[in-house]
Parts: structure tokens; sequence; C-alpha cells
């Protein structure tokens, strides 16, 4: 599963991991986030009407277009076995698909010393930004906008934190995932090759990060512990 991911990147330098070129990027004043929990909105890239890649911003915990209320099952994670066939992500994996810009993530392991959660940071050497492979929604009854993370088993020199790990695309890979012209068993088998999940690093932080109310710059201060 994904459950909390950070990113720290500037409004320019989503645009840039994108390669959206505009002489002027539209201002933001978005600040760094470090422990960004389900149901709290994120931005992520999709293509409009027109074709073009756009940065959008929604609830992250998918709201289906049919939806008649917020769902209360748990919708920010898609498994890929099952993201073809789900009513909930059937359609928007036909159609629907965005990049999740992110420049790291946090899985949790059972301390044996006490029996507490140790969080865990997975990231990309040096923290280089990445992007998870997602599905997205507008469900206009409700005037909402979502999206979720999908997922995957985890590749073996991380499975030993958790058994499952988010899908992290190679940037080669954006456009033709974005575009949807590969459906079905292809496209989830296109997933599974253009990971680059197999470059994750990982060390142990704190626990404050456990509480979904704490954003501190510390979460990603490594603590001399391993697995």
């Amino acid at each position: 599963m994904c459950g909390r991911f950070t990113n720290t990147m500037t409004w320019a330098e989503i645009h840039a991991l994108y390669n959206i070129h505009a002489e002027n990027p539209p201002p933001s004043n978005m600040p760094p986030r470090y422990n960004i929990a389900p149901t709290q909105s994120v931005n992520f890239a999709h293509k409009d009407k027109a074709g073009e890649l756009e940065i959008d911003y929604g609830r992250w915990w998918l709201v289906p277009f049919f939806a008649k209320e917020l769902p209360k099952a748990a919708m920010f994670n898609a498994r890929i076995e099952t993201v073809d066939t789900s009513g909930a992500f059937r359609e928007p994996f036909k159609s629907k698909r965005c990049l999740i810009p992110a420049d790291g993530y946090f899985e949790w392991t059972t301390s044996e010393e006490d029996g507490k959660k140790d969080p865990w940071l997975l990231q990309l050497p040096e923290g280089k930004p990445f992007s998870f492979a997602g599905l997205w929604a507008r469900n206009d009854k409700l005037g909402v906008t979502s999206c979720t993370i999908i997922t995957a088993p985890a590749v073996d020199h991380i499975a030993h934190i958790h058994t499952r790990m988010p899908v992290m695309l190679d940037p080669s890979a954006y456009d033709a995932w974005l575009d949807a012209s590969v459906q079905g068993a292809d496209a989830k088998a296109f997933l599974l090759e253009n990971q680059i999940d197999s470059q994750l690093e990982f060390y142990r932080v704190g626990r404050e990060v456990n509480s979904s109310r704490y954003d501190g710059m510390d979460t990603k201060k490594p603590i001399l512990n391993s697995l």
C-alpha cells in the first residue's frame, strides 16, 4: 500500500518534472509537504481535452463519478490486480490516468522491542523527484476532483518492509501511460515493466510521522537503524 508520501517540490519543479515549458509557470505559494495523508488534496498531472498535459489539484481518495456521497471504503490506493475490473476504478483506468508527483513515501514495520510502529522513508537516490502512476475522477454531483495511487507487489529488496508498493513510473513512460492507448492486461503489464521502484533506498525516521497531523521537515531525518 501507500498511505503517506512527501512532496517538497516547488511549483516550478513540478512543471519541470513534466516538461511543461511555460515561460512563467502560474504563481503558487505551495509549501513543502512532509507527511501527506489520504483525503488531503494533492497535485496530479493528466491530459486535458485537447491532449495537453496540465497540473490539477484534488482529493487523494478517489470519488467515482457516479458516487452519491463520499466513499467510506479506502479509495486512496488501487490494486493493479483488479484495477481494470473494480467498479470504482475500471472507468478511470480506461480514460482518466494521471501522474502524482512525490519525492518519497512511508511504510511501517513493527518494532520487536516495544511492539510499536516504526516508519521508514523510501526515496530515489538523492531524493530525486518521481511520479506515482494514478487514476483520477471528477464527480460533478458532489463537486469533487480526486485521485488514487496504483499499487503492486513489492520488489524483493523492499518486501521486508511491506509486501506492496506504489507503482513509480520511469519518466520515459509518462506519455504512454497518460494517452491510454494501451488497455486492459497490456496496460497493467506496461506499468510493471516501466517501474523504477528497484532503485529505491530506505531508512528509518522518527515516530512523529505516525501521526497524520505531523508535517515537520524532520520527518526526513534518518534514524540509525536497519532491517
